[in-house]
């Protein structure tokens, strides 16, 4: 005999909201086991005496509902087995927002028992009924119980279903928080097309604890439509950039090519370098989105021109992470930083092999600054074991290449100097140092003593010609 599942769905709401057939079947069931007991159409099957087996203390054994899922499922196949045919009834359609339902499906071969699922009415039809809404506006329908902003789009019609409780209805909220003001009104929707249906209009911060919730629950977010509030929306940003490239849009933007473009991605980055270096967050924040303009300003010519989209740059990158990061995302261990570095420039050279590089130099960039050049030429040179093994000799090489310098002439002297300031970097590179950051605390540090004196100065009436080297001196061991 052939073991079965039928699985039906009880509608969004009371018995004149189900089907014909599916009552029939109800009627006719010797025995019916159910998701829950709190529906309004089983509660009026059982005054009429009917009875149900239901799954709710399973509810109360497990703190995560997946392990409920779980053992409702597994319990189901045991009955079929005893039993040969067992009716399962759901809330709604089984095909909607019905873990269980998904279980029985995949696992249905593999347990050897048929699995069918008989229909009934979805409450989304209802949902969309009560709420006046078209859903072929954009609609998405997501569960509650594992929302996550990055699943939310806020253009769209937002159908929160499974919002049992009230602590899934403040993780929900917390969650819309990061994508919504917090006043925003927010739409819950109880037994939708039933004689019992409810619905609230809240703010969003009030979603916790403005009503009753339970399994027939689901909460409503309308469409964003106030243009300020799709400024946190990445593809809003995407569509202002096309915007300006495009007809009718800027003449600057319009006439900007990646060449032209080089020098303002260098002051953007320098300029994220200083927020960083005075611990300004709100610079910080700021100047990121001008290094964000700059690689959506070239996505966008990059489109224009035919050769590739932004969604090229992201799929690059996010290739390139999880190829790089073994450690995460394969069986490759790194116990430490240091690790991750050298399993980092191992899969790196397996894939400059690729690009057929004719020196392991090749791969600093031109355009850096001539102290990070050095650093990195320093740096690869080091990994093939072309470095000293001690301190000493690199401090040999300073003073060498300093009494070069001071022998120099003429043009002799930049060559010298150039190599006094490369045996510099080599030092600094020993000592696990960026030369580059060095520097520029030594310019900060200039700079901050070198303005206490032009404020003492003007505090005192006074201008660098009137002063002697010597106050300014004076001057500056105070500013120290």
């Amino acid at each position: 005999m052939t073991k079965k599942i039928t699985i039906i769905g009880l509608g969004a709401g009371d018995l004149d909201q189900m089907t014909l057939g599916i009552y029939r079947v109800l009627e006719s069931a010797e025995k019916v086991y159910v998701r829950t007991i709190h529906h309004p159409a089983i509660e009026e099957l059982m005054k009429q005496g009917k009875q149900f087996v239901a799954f709710d203390e399973v509810y109360e054994k497990h703190d995560q509902f997946e392990p409920v899922y779980e053992e409702i499922a597994e319990t189901l196949f045991k009955q079929a087995e005893v039993e040969g045919h067992v009716l399962y009834a759901v809330p709604g359609h089984p095909l909607v927002a019905e873990q269980v339902v998904q279980i029985l499906l995949h696992k249905s071969e593999s347990k050897g028992i048929e699995v069918s699922v008989a229909g009934g009415k979805s409450f989304l039809d209802e949902m969309y009924t009560a709420l006046k809404i078209d859903p072929i506006e954009g609609c998405q329908i997501l569960d509650g119980t594992s929302l996550k902003k990055d699943e939310v789009q806020i253009r769209h019609h937002l159908v929160i279903v499974q919002v049992y409780d009230n602590f899934i209805a403040s993780e929900v909220k917390l969650t819309l928080m990061d994508k919504y003001p917090d006043d925003y009104e927010v739409t819950i929707v109880t037994a939708a097309g039933s004689a019992e249906e409810s619905i609230k209009v809240v703010p969003l911060y009030e979603l916790d604890q403005s009503v009753t919730l339970n399994n027939l629950t689901a909460v409503y977010v309308p469409p964003v439509k106030e243009e300020e509030l799709l400024y946190r929306d990445f593809a809003f940003l995407k569509n202002v950039i096309a915007r300006l490239r495009g007809p009718g849009g800027c003449p600057w933007d319009q006439k900007q090519t990646h060449v032209t473009l080089k020098k303002y991605l260098i002051e953007e980055a320098y300029e994220v370098l200083e927020a960083i270096d005075e611990e300004d967050d709100d610079a910080l924040a700021e100047e990121l989105g001008d290094v964000l303009l700059q690689v959506l300003l070239h996505a966008q010519i990059g489109e224009d021109e035919g050769f590739f989209v932004l969604e090229d740059v992201i799929e690059t990158l996010t290739g390139k992470m999880i190829r790089r990061h073994p450690h995460v995302f394969s069986d490759v261990s790194a116990e430490d930083a240091d690790q991750v570095v050298a399993n980092w420039d191992a899969i790196k050279s397996q894939e400059a092999g690729k690009e057929d590089r004719d020196s392991l130099l090749d791969g600093v960039p031109k355009g850096i600054p001539a102290i990070q050049k050095a650093f990195l030429y320093q740096k690869k040179a080091a990994k093939v074991g072309f470095d000293w093994k001690e301190v000493e000799p690199v401090v040999d090489k300073i003073l060498e290449e300093l009494k070069e310098f001071q022998e120099a002439e003429g043009d002799e002297q930049q060559r010298e100097l150039g190599d006094l300031l490369f045996s510099v970097v080599n030092l600094a590179r020993f000592y696990k140092i960026d030369p580059e950051e060095a520097l520029n605390e030594t310019n900060r540090k200039f700079k901050k003593r070198f303005n206490y004196i032009e404020q003492e100065l003007k505090k005192q009436n006074l201008s660098f010609e009137d002063v002697t080297l010597e106050e300014m001196d004076r001057l500056w061991n105070e500013a120290k």
